[in-house]
């Protein structure tokens, strides 16, 4: 398998996650004083409190994608280990962060982190378990998938029809969720059809191969789609 990976934009993105979870702590620790020894001025404490905690939300964001090693692409890469040379994985190279093209289509991966259990249910997705002070001061919630998923299927649409042209057909663009916490656990009832594969790490490869049994991308349009991502 091949990897490409936008080395400049991880660095630069890890030292803003350092800079802002350092920065957030210090104003917090600094609005935490005022509250504390400074009464005087408590009204400035929300402020820097305000401030401080977004900092810290903005540092987490960028460190748990670009910071702590194995990072999300470290884990992509080490769980389609195996796949052979005709597979070109993409990280932040491409319009979607992670990209994997080959004889099994155009996969969008969209890594999350959660732990706990993960549900789906009535178009709604939701994580029970988990610590909830790490939720709220060190770890991102999980959100809406489907918006992540429907953006960035959007995205690589446009994309490729910018670049194929409309004399070729845009292939079927597939997406999977991969939760990459070992502590996790996915509970999807069978009449539930999520809008993306929700899988563990582990079970990533075994899904691209069995996918590629199926409707596989022919060598040409492989070819088409890896020269468009080249450019």
């Amino acid at each position: 398998m091949n990897i490409i990976s936008n080395e400049k934009l991880i660095r630069r993105n890890n030292r803003i996650g350092l800079v802002a979870t350092f920065g957030g702590l210090i104003i917090l620790g600094l609005g935490m004083y005022i509250t504390l020894a400074v009464q005087q001025y408590a009204s400035f404490s929300l402020l820097f409190l305000l401030v401080g905690y977004i900092l810290s939300q903005v540092g987490i964001y960028y460190s748990n994608r670009f910071g702590k090693s194995p990072r999300p692409d470290e884990m992509l890469n080490t769980s389609l280990k195996g796949l052979d040379s005709k597979y070109t994985v993409y990280h932040y190279s491409s319009p979607v962060s992670h990209l994997l093209v080959g004889p099994a289509g155009i996969w969008i991966l969209l890594p999350h982190h959660q732990k706990g259990v993960i549900t789906y249910s009535n178009g709604r997705w939701k994580q029970k378990g988990g610590n909830w002070y790490l939720k709220i001061f060190a770890q991102e919630g999980l959100g809406r998938p489907e918006v992540e998923v429907s953006s960035q299927i959007q995205s690589m649409q446009k994309f490729l029809k910018e670049k194929l042209g409309e004399e070729n057909e845009i292939p079927q663009i597939q997406s999977a969720l991969v939760f990459t916490n070992p502590k996790v656990e996915i509970s999807i009832p069978d009449d539930e059809t999520p809008p993306a594969e929700t899988i563990q790490l582990s079970k990533l490869k075994d899904v691209v191969r069995k996918s590629s049994k199926g409707k596989s991308l022919s060598p040409a349009n492989l070819a088409l789609i890896e020269q468009a991502l080249e450019k």
